[in-house]
């Protein structure tokens, strides 16, 4: 997913590169989940220190409880550390409470899971728009922005459809305009090949190249190494600890 800012494409990232300063960045962070006692019932996350750039994609991966879904859920202001900082564009969000997080997750951050997670009762467009909704978007911006979203990724002329006329793939495709219309800076992914074929998995891949050479971040928690090989950067956890990190040649291999 190397870099290439083709002619005319959007600017996903917000203050790309400002200063030098990672869009994401964890301090020391550890995260404990604790009987009602106190006492310590899993470290999911132990002293990890963490920083990925504007515009970078990067590949979490590990063994079942390593912690990959608990870092995740901290890089997306789903939770917080129990110690360490959390710098979100180089705001300190360790500590903010509930409502504030939510903010930013509206303003920053897109999300995209395994499951799609999309409204069965709504159309395909109101699917999309619901995040603008939720934003207190007027009701002609969400409409307008979610009918772009959706041709962006190949789905402009069906908006009216409801998603069980669509295959998987097409339905993850839903789910990244969802992501994407609040113009976020980062884009987080869980699993998201994890449901569809193998040619069905690539035509996402290319996708997700393409919003990456734009300049979007994105975050990927994946076991598939095809995903992993196309991303700029690979972490493997094990334990709630960082055991590797990797620089990948970006190739398509």
């Amino acid at each position: 997913m190397a870099v290439k800012a083709p002619c005319g494409a959007a600017n996903w990232a917000r203050d790309p590169g400002r200063n030098g300063s990672p869009v994401a960045h964890l301090q020391d962070v550890s995260r404990v989940y604790a009987n009602p006692d106190g006492s310590v019932l899993v470290q999911a996350l132990q002293e990890i220190d963490l920083e990925i750039g504007h515009g970078e994609s990067l590949a979490i991966m590990g063994p079942s409880g390593s912690g990959k879904s608990t870092l995740l859920n901290i890089l997306g202001c789903l939770d917080r550390p129990t110690s360490g900082r959390f710098l979100l564009d180089q705001a300190d969000v360790s500590t903010l409470h509930d409502a504030a997080l939510s903010r930013i997750r509206g303003r920053m951050i897109g999300f995209v899971f395994q499951a799609f997670n999309l409204i069965p009762e709504l159309s395909i467009l109101e699917n999309v728009e619901v995040p603008l909704f939720y934003g207190h978007v007027p009701r002609d911006e969400r409409r307008t922005r979610a009918v772009a979203m959706l041709r962006r990724v190949g789905l402009g002329d069906r908006h009216r459809d409801r998603p069980a006329v669509f295959s998987g793939g097409q339905q993850q495709r839903i789910a990244i305009a969802r992501a994407l219309v609040t113009r976020p800076s980062i884009l987080l992914a869980d699993e998201p090949t994890g449901n569809l074929d193998s040619a069905t998995s690539a035509s996402l891949l290319d996708l997700f190249d393409e919003l990456h050479d734009e300049g979007l971040t994105i975050i990927v928690v994946t076991h598939d190494l095809h995903v992993a090989d196309r991303c700029d950067r690979v972490i493997v956890l094990g334990d709630g600890r960082i055991v590797r990190d990797d620089r990948t040649t970006g190739d398509d291999a």
